[in-house]
């Protein structure tokens, strides 16, 4: 009983130490829409039934050490395979919004940069929008497409965070 004792003292002891140094847990980076909530319907006007408008987003929670921001959206349940609406990066690390066009976009499954908006063939979509928290910005050249996006990420990433809207037709 005193060894569990011990153990339970020793355990508040060390996290009181932690607190004091100031190694307290961060906030959880996360991604929001003042468009649409997580896996509710991305509104006609962001879409290809509408005007395309780019979709705004919003994050809160970012870790420590970001210097800059990556942004992906897909389809996954694109009939050939995932599609890629979006790719952009260069978003600077003291952004908490980004309401518009990204200072670097890339190439899109449409061959093209920028937004390309929800545009089904059938049925209900999800559109994946996954936001990186990164500790140094990609060099990464206009128009480079996801694949190229992905491995410059590669020990950059701090934290992710995920946004799921949903599109049908």
């Amino acid at each position: 009983m005193r060894l569990l004792a011990a153990g339970a003292l020793l355990l508040a002891l060390s996290a009181g130490v932690a607190r004091a140094a100031g190694s307290e847990p961060q906030a959880r980076l996360a991604l929001s829409s003042p468009a649409f909530r997580n896996g509710q319907a991305i509104p006609q006007a962001y879409t290809c039934d509408g005007t395309q408008k780019i979709v705004p987003l919003r994050w809160s929670g970012v870790p420590r050490g970001t210097r800059s921001f990556a942004l992906l959206v897909d389809d996954p349940d694109a009939p050939s395979g995932t599609f890629t609406h979006r790719v952009a990066w260069g978003i600077p690390g003291t952004a908490r919004a980004l309401p518009g066009r990204a200072p670097r976009e890339g190439a899109t499954s449409a061959g093209r940069a920028g937004w390309v908006g929800p545009c089904p063939p059938s049925g209900t979509h999800r559109y994946v929008f996954r936001l990186y928290a990164l500790r140094s910005t990609p060099s990464l050249q206009a128009g480079a497409d996801k694949p190229a996006l992905l491995v410059a990420l590669k020990g950059r990433v701090i934290a992710s965070a995920v946004l799921v809207g949903r599109y049908g037709r």
